[in-house]
């Protein structure tokens, strides 16, 4: 019986150790070399500090700077660990919400966020992607239609000319991937960023 079980433990042995060691430092090593800034996770600094990543949203409420996507992520509620509560662009527990079509939280959160640009002076068709969590929950971009809808309210607040925020959301929008693949997106954290950078008049 050993003689039959033995190939399959050699194999078992030696496949964990090539595609559980090897390729994974082989891959990662190869990358280091090839895009050591995206092997090393994207980060993006400011004044020599970590301030996050270009693939990982982060969670921006103040009116002086764009907002993401809205987050379906969530973590365990520290009253009740047996619930969860929101906790948007939590990157330790990454996942969308799962609600279908028919859910009524998800239409009454969409309901909700409609009602709240509105109010912000929002008219018109309202991007997909302002209203849509993303799989993750996580997506650090957003469409150059979304950004432009925010244009007048993060002017406002940093009394800035909209002409000026506008020709910044256009600096900060990236094209296709190859001119084909994707559609065009805009970084939040790196356009926040530009935003504090710039100049006061």
């Amino acid at each position: 019986m050993f003689q039959h079980l033995r190939p399959a433990l050699v194999l078992i042995v030696l496949f964990t150790i090539l595609t559980g060691v090897v390729y994974p430092y082989a891959i990662t090593g190869i990358a280091m070399v090839i895009v050591p800034e995206r092997a090393g996770g994207s980060m993006i600094t400011s004044k020599d500090t970590v301030i996050g990543s270009s693939l990982i949203g982060q969670n921006f409420t103040s009116d002086k700077y764009f907002h993401g996507r809205p987050s379906a992520t969530n973590t365990p509620d520290p009253k009740d660990p047996s619930k969860n509560i929101d906790a948007p662009y939590n990157a330790a527990n990454s996942g969308a919400s799962n609600y279908g079509a028919t859910s009524q939280a998800l239409s009454d959160r969409v309901k909700a966020d409609v009602e709240t640009m509105r109010k912000d002076g929002v008219t018109g068709p309202i991007p997909a992607d302002a209203l849509t969590t993303s799989a993750s929950g996580l997506d650090p971009d957003i469409s150059p239609a979304f950004a432009a809808l925010q244009v007048a309210r993060v002017a406002k607040a940093r009394n800035l000319p909209e002409d000026r925020v506008r020709a910044l959301v256009a600096s900060q929008t990236s094209g296709r991937f190859l001119g084909f693949i994707g559609e065009p997106h805009v970084n939040v954290l790196e356009l926040n960023l530009a935003l504090d950078a710039l100049p006061a008049e």
